[in-house]
């Protein structure tokens, strides 16, 4: 059996494994294919590279924050180029509307719970290559006031607007095919801490996702059951979509094991999948 895990973070996004770390994690575990796949950034994936050895398959990757239509959505990248103009094009401006939240969430703070960042907090956090509200959280964190990160951030981040800074996630879809990947809609039913949708919710999305350009789904997912992936795995196989899966592995940011593809964490073999990489 080829273990494999295709949705992982490092510290280059909201994980706290640098690539080396990760990568010899990955070892430790036997899994033989994985992708990197951080938050609107390909920053890892050079030094990701330098570190490969042959017996792992290694798909650079990368998660688009989106928001295709009226549906927020995160949307992996598979098999890109992250040397594409057009892709380096779109992060330059994720970036800037990342700077924009992160800005409106540090002005909450001050204004509505009296926390003003020191400049050593804000340094870091502005010096990061792809900042997210996890890394606000964890100074938190740090600073006493919760006692992890998950609790920081539905206690004094969650209340904030910040509006909507997302990708349109059409020209997500277009860009990570134009850099010669493939889209995939990444835990499709709901992510970490989120409430998932049910068969009524999820049908008419899929449809806009798939008129959006989207090419498959993630179906195997650390915190799905076994009923919902095999429900994924059907509409995948009727509407001629890809099947991936992965843990949304972020180290010790987040409480999920890598490698882990459903809630029982049942191993599961690459053959289960119906994409196949070069």
């Amino acid at each position: 059996m080829t273990k494999f895990d295709l949705h992982l973070h490092t510290n280059n996004s909201d994980g706290s494994d640098t690539p080396q770390e990760l990568l010899q994690k990955i070892e430790n575990e036997n899994i033989g294919i994985f992708a990197l796949t951080d938050h609107d950034t390909v920053a890892g994936i050079p030094a990701m590279k330098k570190l490969l050895t042959n017996k792992i398959k290694f798909i650079p990757g990368i998660e688009l924050t989106c928001k295709a239509r009226d549906i927020k959505c995160h949307i992996l990248g598979y098999n890109i180029d992250e040397t594409s103009s057009t892709l380096l094009n779109l992060i330059e401006k994720g970036k800037l509307l990342r700077k924009q939240k992160l800005e409106t969430r540090i002005n909450y703070l001050k204004e509505i719970w009296n926390i003003e960042l020191n400049k050593e907090e804000l340094d870091w956090l502005y010096s990061r290559k792809s900042v997210v509200k996890t890394h606000i959280a964890n100074i938190l964190v740090k600073r006493g006031l919760a006692d992890n990160n998950i609790a920081a951030m539905k206690k004094y981040l969650d209340g904030c607007k910040t509006g909507n800074t997302r990708f349109d996630g059409e020209e997500a879809i277009n860009t990570i095919k134009i850099a010669g990947g493939v889209p995939i809609w990444a835990h499709p039913l709901g992510g970490e801490g989120e409430t998932h949708l049910d068969k009524e919710e999820f049908l008419p999305r899929l449809e806009t996702m798939i008129d959006c350009g989207i090419q498959g789904l993630e179906c195997y997912y650390s915190r799905y059951t076994n009923e919902e992936i095999e429900f994924l795995k059907d509409c995948a196989n009727k509407k001629g979509l890809f099947i991936t899966g992965g843990s949304d592995y972020h180290g010790t940011n987040k409480t999920v094991l890598l490698g882990q593809l459903n809630v029982n964490n049942t191993p599961i073999d690459s053959k289960e999948l119906n994409i196949i990489f070069p």
